[in-house]
């Protein structure tokens, strides 16, 4: 763990890139297109996203999700393995509550996400590709406000993001 605590907080380094083009695929990318409208291009979040506005539009405070690459080794132990967690952005930054509090503004590439207030948890597709334990050791209460499952974001400025890319606090 304390590999992981030492994760830069003003600005990291986007590790690795994931979408989910249908149920239960995966697939790297070296370089997607965020867009308000679309989220992550090619994910499966506009067509198909667990939580819907009451008009049944996909709920833009989960189009991307976001997941520390230094806990995500740590359980993944294997770097092909890492996309199964279906984090879109693979980040090495601190995402804990205290250094990135809902509202808090990101620059990755040429775009602008927000983190939103929606709990990111972990699902049974978790628990079955990584453990059970796992999945204890990231939801303890103890470590909770360190968002070590990842966390959600909007995008608020569509661009073009690559692996490699600075990821960084704004404003």
């Amino acid at each position: 763990m304390p590999d992981v605590l030492a994760s830069p907080q003003d600005q990291g380094r986007l590790d690795a890139i994931v979408i989910r083009p249908e149920e239960s695929k995966r697939e790297f990318r070296e370089v997607v297109y965020l867009s308000p409208e679309g989220g992550v291009e090619g994910d499966r979040w506009a067509t198909s996203s667990p939580r819907l506005l009451p008009d049944g539009r996909p709920d833009p405070r989960v189009q991307v999700s976001l997941m520390n690459s230094r806990i995500l080794k740590m359980i993944a132990r294997d770097d092909d393995r890492m996309r199964l967690a279906g984090d879109n952005l693979i980040v090495d930054l601190d995402l804990s509550e205290a250094n990135l509090p809902a509202g808090q503004k990101l620059a990755v590439g040429r775009a602008l996400i927000q983190v939103t207030e929606i709990p990111h948890t972990g699902c049974k597709k978790f628990a079955d590709r990584y453990g059970k334990d796992a999945v204890r050791f990231i939801n303890a209460a103890e470590r909770k406000t360190l968002h070590l499952r990842g966390l959600y974001a909007r995008v608020l400025k569509a661009g073009t993001v690559r692996v490699g890319d600075v990821i960084r606090k704004v404003e």
